[in-house]
C-alpha cells in the first residue's frame, strides 16, 4: 500500500508543479483574440440625434463615448481604460465604469473619478458630417 501512496503523492505533486507552466502557456497563446483598440482613423458612429443635449452615449463597438453639451457641441473620448486597456462597457448618466478593476471616468471631460486609473481618457476629434457623428484621433 505504501508504494501506491508514494506514486499517488508523486503524481499529484508533479501535476501541481506543471499546472502553472501549462496555464501560462495557454494564456500566452490564448485563442488569437484581437486586443481592443481606439479608432485609428475616422469612424462613423451614428446619427447626431442619438446624443441629446446634456447627455452622453457609449459606442462600445468602436470604444468611443460621445457627449453633447447644452450648447450642442460634442466631445469624444476613447473608452479604453487608461489603467489596463480594458474596454469600458458601462455608462451611467455621464459616468463611465470599467468592468476590469472598477476605474470610473467622467464621459464629458475624460477625467478619472475613481482609481486605479490615474490618467484621463484619450480625447478624440469629433464632428458631424451630413447628420452623422464622426470621431477620429486628434492630430
Amino acid at each position: 500500500m505504501s508504494g501506491r501512496s508514494a506514486a499517488s503523492r508523486r503524481t499529484v505533486l508533479r501535476g501541481m508543479a506543471l499546472a502553472p507552466v501549462a496555464g501560462l502557456g495557454l494564456t500566452a497563446c490564448g485563442g488569437g483574440e484581437e486586443r481592443p483598440s481606439q479608432p485609428t482613423g475616422p469612424v462613423e458612429l451614428g446619427a447626431e440625434s442619438e446624443v441629446a443635449r446634456g447627455s452622453s452615449k457609449l459606442y462600445w463597438d468602436h470604444n468611443v463615448v460621445v457627449s453633447r453639451d447644452e450648447d450642442g457641441s460634442f466631445t469624444a473620448y476613447s473608452t479604453l481604460c487608461t489603467h489596463a486597456s480594458c474596454p469600458i462597457n458601462q455608462l451611467k448618466g455621464t459616468k463611465l465604469i470599467c468592468p476590469c478593476h472598477g476605474s470610473e471616468f467622467d464621459a464629458t471631460t475624460g477625467k478619472v473619478l475613481r482609481e486605479p486609473a490615474v490618467a484621463p481618457l484619450i480625447p478624440l476629434s469629433v464632428e458631424v458630417r451630413n447628420g452623422t457623428i464622426v470621431a477620429k484621433p486628434q492630430t
